[in-house]
Parts: C-alpha cells; structure tokens; sequence
C-alpha cells in the first residue's frame, strides 16, 4: 500500500543540503547574526560547520527551525 506523504518538512533533507540551501538564501553573515555561533561567524565553512552541528543539538536545532521558517514563506 501506498503510504501518505510525510508532513515533516525536514523529512528527506540532510544536513548538508539544509545548511546549503541556508548561506545560499542569507550568507555567512546574515546566518552568523540569526543563529550567533562560532562556526557562521569565525571562517565559516559547510564541513566545520556540519561537524558543530552533529554534535551539538541545540545548535542544530536552531538551524533546523529556521530553514522550517524559510521553507514555510
């Protein structure tokens, strides 16, 4: 059978795609002063960048909740 889509919106996106598509839509700047953590501000980069956050849950969280907020405008 057929089952009904997700109504996640994070269902099917990695981290990597999530972030991504983020410093497209703002930049590293505009990222770094929406979510103040070190790796948006201090040389930022993807890969350092996904190494915070899949250690550090309230950090992702944050970045989950706004690419959510993105994606619902």
């Amino acid at each position: 059978m057929n089952e009904p889509p997700s109504r996640d919106p994070l269902h099917g996106v990695t981290l990597e795609k999530l972030l991504t598509e983020l410093v497209e839509h703002y930049g590293w700047t505009e990222l770094g002063q929406r979510i103040d953590i070190r790796c948006f501000n201090f040389d930022p980069s993807i890969s350092s960048s996904l190494k915070f956050l899949r250690k550090t849950p309230w950090a992702r969280a944050k970045v989950e909740q706004l690419y959510v907020s993105l994606k619902q405008v």
